[in-house]
């Protein structure tokens, strides 16, 4: 589909103003899709699982620290009888198999989950060093390629590990964690640029406010940036679910087949199955790195202030890191100048840790409390995200149906994530464990709450990203996207954390529903205090104030003209704060 060209005015010297095409948003999705499989495959399923298995394969018992865990066995039998040992042995300290990476006894079973605390860790490292680029030249789309496709390399070379060689295993978890949580920040840095130059970006109308009747800049709710960006994002969530599903369950089919065929290490039709993954993330990344456009930002300039030739000395890796880690304290004082925007990124920590910690605490209740299988979890995991898929095309339709701003749509998503844990609370009733269901007393129970979790996070990952975006100063998308994912796996360690010393205190995951509670209600009176059309306002005069002082011309054609009085008044009040 051609467009007529731009409307709007370039900020700086070679921008690119074009329109967005059909083409180029297919190429956002199938990047974002591709992405999202080795997330719900990979990082979410098959990863964590695969490297106990190596490790396990590779590990002791702890009774002796002699006798390997996994021996080779010469016939069905003999297999069926370790396999009783093992069932019997299990939680035992005889049972128990162990490690020793680096010197220090470690059980398989925390082996994963240090290697996942340690790619977290990594990632906020990389995200820190490298998004602040994305905002310059022709940055963007080159780290968005380069990541995404040494994910996928990383992941299929697991096939390539075998038990004794186990910790490169823990090693290419790293990359391709990292690699993923990169990715999804570049994907998001393209995401306001998409909404801006859409060709009916000016043709959308503007909602009534989240305030009521406020005026000036708090009287446009929801721009057709936000809501462009919005259904935009939708889709994206959508396709990348329903990706997601249809690979995993082609994940499950070739693991039952493999499985058949009686390889000698059970890792081995795991090692395949991330093969496959690997696979899918790099095939169906390839579209995007034909179709979306460069959109290159301003060109970087390295301490070009220097008049005394020490700058031309200094090594460029270190002007580089220099750079990144400056523009980090730099977004973070940008962020912390714009109230609407810090007051969101609390909300977001919170809301984050809420849901990671919901959607783990879950898997073990599963697991402990209710006993189901590998299987019956995988399912759990399906059902999840085929709702999940409903989520994100049906939340648009009920905001729209009920004339609700992105605001009150994120509010609503946290209420009907708070009904699982209260679900879980109902257990402590005596009328309901009487009945011996009801408060999470079977099995079949998780389903429904299971749905529920997936159709509220269809909402609220389609919703967030985008939300947050309005407050974003233009220009500077890539490093506060780095910002928000970095709040986000920040926070990811702290609910877990405070549920596991619950279960061992009181040696029993139930009343950890009771801090999932009050956890997911903490950020809906942040969410609610949010002013977007002022958060709008206030991220719109400064990019135009910083702009200005550094003798650039920058257009704000992009909002409309009542934003105007609103955005004047933000931008006196930022100017002494940023005036040299």
């Amino acid at each position: 589909m051609a467009y007529d060209d731009a409307a709007r005015t370039a900020r700086y010297e070679g921008e690119d103003v074009s329109k967005t095409t059909e083409r180029e948003l297919k190429g956002w999705y199938f990047t974002g899709l591709a992405a999202e499989i080795f997330a719900v495959c990979g990082v979410g399923s098959f990863a964590p699982v695969t490297l106990e298995q190596l490790a396990r394969e590779s590990g002791v018992l702890k009774s002796d620290g002699v006798t390997p865990c996994v021996q080779a066995v010469s016939n069905n039998s003999e297999k069926l009888a370790r396999l009783l040992v093992r069932a019997a042995d299990e939680g035992s300290d005889a049972g128990a198999c162990v490690v020793h990476p680096f010197g220090r006894e470690t059980s398989t079973a925390s082996f994963a989950m240090y290697t996942f605390s340690a790619a977290v860790f990594v990632q906020a490292l990389t995200l820190v060093s490298f998004s602040p680029f994305a905002d310059y030249g022709t940055y963007r789309k080159r780290f968005l390629m380069t990541f995404a496709f040494t994910g996928a390399g990383a992941c299929m070379a697991f096939l390539l590990i075998w038990p004794q060689i186990y910790l490169l295993g823990a090693l290419l978890t790293v990359v391709g964690v990292v690699s993923l949580g990169s990715t999804f920040v570049m994907l998001n840095s393209f995401l306001p640029l998409l909404a801006a130059n859409h060709p009916s970006a000016n043709d959308l109308d503007v909602v009534d406010s989240d305030d009521g009747g406020k005026s000036g800049a708090s009287n446009q709710g929801t721009s057709a940036e936000l809501k462009l960006s919005t259904q935009i994002s939708s889709k994206g969530v959508g396709l990348g679910y329903a990706a997601a599903v249809s690979v995993q369950i082609l994940s499950i089919l070739l693991l039952v087949l493999l499985k058949k065929l009686s390889f000698a290490r059970e890792s081995t039709p795991l090692r395949c199955v991330l093969l496959m993954v690997g696979v899918f993330w790099a095939t169906l990344t390839v579209p995007g790195a034909l179709w979306l456009k460069n959109r290159p930002g301003p060109p970087l300039r390295l301490f070009s202030s220097g008049g005394d030739g020490r700058s031309r000395r200094t090594p460029v890796v270190f002007q580089y890191v220099v750079f990144a880690w400056k523009t980090l304290w730099d977004t973070i004082k940008t962020a912390l100048k714009l109230r609407n925007c810090w007051v969101y990124l609390i909300a977001w920590f919170l809301l984050s840790d809420a849901v990671a910690t919901v959607s783990g605490t879950a898997i073990m209740f599963a697991r402990t409390e209710l006993q189901m299988g590998t299987i019956a979890v995988a399912l759990l995991s399906i059902t999840a995200t085929v709702s999940g898929i409903a989520g994100a095309f049906i939340w648009p339709k009920i905001s729209k149906r009920l004339n609700l701003p992105t605001r009150s749509t994120i509010i609503a998503c946290m209420l009907g994530l708070e009904i699982i844990p209260l679900y879980g609370l109902l257990g402590f009733l005596p009328a309901v464990k009487s009945l011996g269901w009801g408060g999470l007393q079977q099995a079949w129970e998780i389903y429904p709450l299971g749905v529920v979790h997936g159709f509220v996070m269809g909402g609220i990952s389609t919703y967030c990203r985008s939300f947050y975006g309005e407050m974003i100063p233009p220009g500077s998308e890539a490093a506060f996207y780095a910002l928000f994912a970095m709040v986000d796996k920040g926070s990811s360690a702290v609910g877990p954390a405070i549920v596991g010393l619950i279960v061992d205190r009181i040696g029993t995951i139930r009343p950890a529903f009771i801090f999932l509670l009050i956890l997911i209600a903490l950020p809906i009176p942040l969410v609610y205090i949010v002013d977007i059309g002022k958060g709008r306002a206030d991220a719109a005069a400064l990019s135009r104030h910083l702009s200005g002082r550094a003798g650039a011309s920058v257009s704000m054609d992009n909002y409309r003209s009542s934003q105007e009085q609103g955005t004047e008044a933000a931008e006196g009040l930022l100017r002494d704060d940023y005036d040299r």
